[in-house]
């Protein structure tokens, strides 16, 4: 008997799959504003709460399941919610931000390297809406400029240790690409909310 077909590599799959849920995450507010070149810090704000209230619970998460991750996945270098505080409090805005009651399930490894792949993705993102907002004369971005120079090498290392978890057959890649899509369903869903 043949073998059955080998699915596509995770990183490929990811792309392809989450696309259309990808491209709706874009159509937020902020992005539209940013792109139309009429974004205000008022704007930048309220993305940043909207964020910090997706993103806290998530990190929460991620933390409280550390176990899951050796230290080469470098966690510690992973968590931004106290970025947004602290840009939010530059840009006038010290009250705690509403937090997104509706988080994806995020209990498995697996359902946690999907909506990594989105959040950790959003980091190569945030260099370039720095740059836009530095053009818009919007100073406090400290979330999206997070990692700087190290942004790059950390998503490349995320990357790795997916294509790893997914090839060794540690991780059911079907798993990681349902809690990646249903994370960008969620995002998409908190941003636009108003």
């Amino acid at each position: 008997m043949p073998n059955p077909p080998e699915s596509p590599a995770i990183l490929p799959r990811l792309r392809h799959e989450t696309r259309p849920f990808h491209d709706a995450v874009e159509q937020n507010p902020f992005n539209l504003a940013l792109a139309a070149g009429t974004v205000t810090a008022a704007d930048t704000a309220r993305f940043l709460a909207k964020m910090y209230g997706f993103l806290a619970p998530y990190e929460a998460q991620l933390h409280a399941h550390a176990t899951f991750f050796g230290p080469a996945w470098q966690l510690d270098q992973r968590y931004r919610a106290p970025l947004i505080l602290k840009d939010l409090a530059r840009l006038g805005h010290d009250a705690a931000p509403p937090l997104y009651p509706g988080l994806p399930p995020l209990g498995t490894r697996a359902q946690l390297l999907g909506a990594m792949y989105v959040l950790e993705g959003s980091t190569l993102g945030g260099q370039v809406i720095a740059r836009q907002l530095d053009k818009a004369g919007i100073a406090p971005h400290a979330f999206f400029t997070g990692r700087a120079e190290r942004t790059g090498p950390l998503w490349k290392g995320f990357c790795q240790h997916l294509t790893e978890a997914a090839e060794t057959g540690s991780e059911e890649p079907a798993a990681i690409v349902a809690s990646a899509v249903h994370t960008f369903q969620a995002l998409s869903a908190w941003l636009n909310q108003r």
